[in-house]
């Protein structure tokens, strides 16, 4: 029987909100800001404002959180079919919070609450920035949103393309049809504005969210350290064999390499097995085989 600690509910019940305030802010950030300024972005959010925008928008327009909701689960189902995946609790939860917290806010945030809707460039900068702080602080807890990252999953089933490409070209069909919906170029040019300035921010909080780290760690309680790792991060774990130079005695070296997203996780399970661990932390530019990028030829 399996027993949880007080400490683990505790956890969970943090990281969850944590991830429902962060899809609070993105909501905002798209409902508040960039709704009223008339920018379409990209992903599943900009393929919804696309749908709005065609049936009417605010005259009677298909709400935003509507369309989200069953874009996210069609995407969801045709990925568990075509490549079996299995999606976690979080992503679940991400997929159905999204959608609420995006109805809450375009139900209660007031019309051009800021007063921004007619300086469009303010407005796709300082969207795009409460967006990607949002949706980065929901990554952070280990959540994800889907959209375009399953459907970049569902093509590298049969083609090897990069995860990066795939998902920055579904952002540029979806921005460039926001032209053929009445809008101008002018609209589009600000779309490109506030995908990049969205992801900026989404790497910056993150550090890097899409590169990897290398993590070295030196404790007495390697055997339990690499077995939470393993158990808990879901991460493959490298045993090197050191020796001390000064003390000159033998010890064991826990050698794990993770997306950078992950080493918050990584080092909650070092500070719970051994506070006094010794831990270094080493970006890497490049990571192929299992879990990671396939190599290219």
């Amino acid at each position: 029987m399996i027993q949880i600690s007080r400490k683990q509910i505790l956890r969970t019940i943090k990281e969850y909100t944590l991830m429902f305030l962060g899809l609070l802010l993105y909501s905002f950030g798209w409902m508040g800001i960039i709704l009223p300024a008339k920018i379409v972005g990209g992903g599943v959010a900009g393929m919804s404002m696309l749908i709005y925008f065609a049936t009417g928008g605010a005259d009677g327009g298909i709400p935003v959180a509507y369309s989200m909701f069953v874009i996210n689960g069609v995407l969801l189902a045709v990925a568990a079919i075509i490549i079996g995946i299995k999606f976690s609790a979080k992503t679940i939860f991400a997929v159905f919070a999204l959608a609420f917290t995006m109805g809450l806010m375009q139900n209660l945030v007031p019309p051009d609450l800021l007063g921004l809707g007619n300086d469009r460039l303010l407005s796709a900068i300082l969207g795009g920035a409460l967006a990607g702080l949002g949706i980065s602080i929901c990554f952070s807890q280990g959540g994800s949103t889907g959209g375009t990252d399953i459907i970049a999953m569902i093509i590298n089933k049969y083609r090897n393309f990069s995860y990066g490409k795939i998902i920055m070209t579904c952002d540029f069909i979806i921005i460039g049809l926001s032209y053929f919906i009445g809008n101008e170029i002018t609209t589009v040019i600000y779309s490109y504005v506030l995908v990049g300035v969205s992801g900026y921010t989404l790497d910056a909080v993150l550090a890097g969210n899409r590169q990897s780290s290398q993590i070295l760690i030196i404790s007495k309680k390697y055997e339990e350290i690499a077995g939470r790792i393993g158990r808990d991060a879901h991460r493959g774990v490298t045993m090197l064999d050191g020796s001390g130079w000064y003390t000159k005695e033998p010890m064991k070296v826990v050698m794990v390499v993770c997306r950078k997203s992950e080493t918050s996780i990584i080092f909650r399970i070092i500070k719970e097995c051994d506070a006094n661990a010794f831990i270094t932390v080493g970006s890497v530019m490049g990571v192929y085989g299992e879990g990671f990028e396939t190599l290219k030829k």
